[in-house]
């Protein structure tokens, strides 16, 4: 890692941790059933609540970091950009084929891509997270209760997902310091887990 990854994982954190105030300060000032508050604590929550979508996040994250340069930021903002439209057309009502297979499948694609130490053009990156995000937004949109805002619900889940990037970009810049053979077999090991386990949920949703 040169040393412009740390100051570009810390900007990111810095935005995230911004937005993050900027949308709970006032909705947890109206924090009671039905309003603000509610929906985006509900949606908060929400991604925190799968095994399938902290492993996909914080894999996004890993991935991101391990590419570098950047992918540090470009990477993680595509996923969340993706992510905040597919979780409109959920919460519209539109149907999408396959999400569960979907969200299992970007298990098993990260997680193989961290572990087999996979290189892409930041712009190649940028589309297979968008890709998967689509899946995961449309996931959360859907399953938004009927009584909750949208504007504070998505920003809830948008929240939660940036959080969970920046948990994984930061591990990956953690272990990034170590020794070059250690952080491999680290990124490798914690990888194929990731990997086996989305294997494991798309068998599940086949």
């Amino acid at each position: 890692m040169n040393r412009i990854a740390p100051r570009l994982a810390a900007a990111f954190l810095a935005l995230a941790t911004i937005a993050v105030t900027t949308i709970a300060v006032p909705s947890v000032a109206s924090a009671h059933p039905g309003h603000e508050g509610a929906g985006f604590v509900h949606g908060l929550m929400h991604p925190l609540g799968g095994l399938d979508h902290i492993l996909a996040m914080v894999a996004v994250g890993l991935f991101a970091a391990r590419l570098g340069g950047r992918a540090l930021w470009l990477v993680p903002a595509s996923f969340v950009t993706a992510m905040a439209l597919a979780g409109a057309i959920g919460m519209a009502g539109f149907a999408l084929p396959h999400v569960e297979a979907g969200i299992a499948l970007s298990i098993l694609v990260l997680g193989g891509a961290i572990a087999f130490e996979t290189t892409m053009p930041v712009a190649a990156a940028m589309a297979l997270v968008a890709f998967f995000a689509v899946f995961h937004g449309y996931a959360h949109g859907a399953e938004m209760p009927e009584t909750m805002s949208g504007l504070a619900y998505g920003g809830g889940f948008l929240a939660a997902t940036a959080a969970l990037h920046v948990a994984g970009i930061g591990l990956g810049l953690l272990i990034g310091r170590g020794g070059a053979l250690v952080s491999r077999r680290i990124l490798q090991v914690g990888g194929g887990v990731a990997a086996l386990t989305g294997a494991a949920l798309l068998a599940g949703a086949m």
